[in-house]
């Protein structure tokens, strides 16, 4: 795993609800910047998920923060380049 300043502490966890009001959880595995935007990283917590799901954090109009998915196709290049090199960058832990 990265090492990203959460391990001695162990992962930071995220509830999501989605459309139909249903809470999902996931691991919090990176918060990136692209173009002055942050974006997190999450992974469900399942042993086999392989799959990260990378979501793009604002406020909604009461000012709460929230996570909306990517719809722009250029947006979206820009943060898998990003995730692609964070990831060839990362250190892991030997035991893993």
């Amino acid at each position: 795993m990265p090492k990203n300043g959460h391990e001695e502490h162990g992962p930071e966890m995220i509830t999501l609800l989605d459309e139909e009001g249903q809470e999902h959880n996931f691991e919090l595995i990176n918060i990136m910047e692209v173009d002055q935007n942050e974006y997190a990283v999450l992974l469900p917590p399942e042993d086999d998920a392989t799959e990260a799901i990378v979501l793009k954090r604002g406020e909604d109009e009461e000012g709460n923060e929230i996570l909306v998915d990517i719809e722009d196709e250029d947006e979206w290049d820009k943060v898998a380049a990003a995730w692609e090199e964070f990831m060839a960058n990362a250190e892991f832990d030997e035991e893993e």
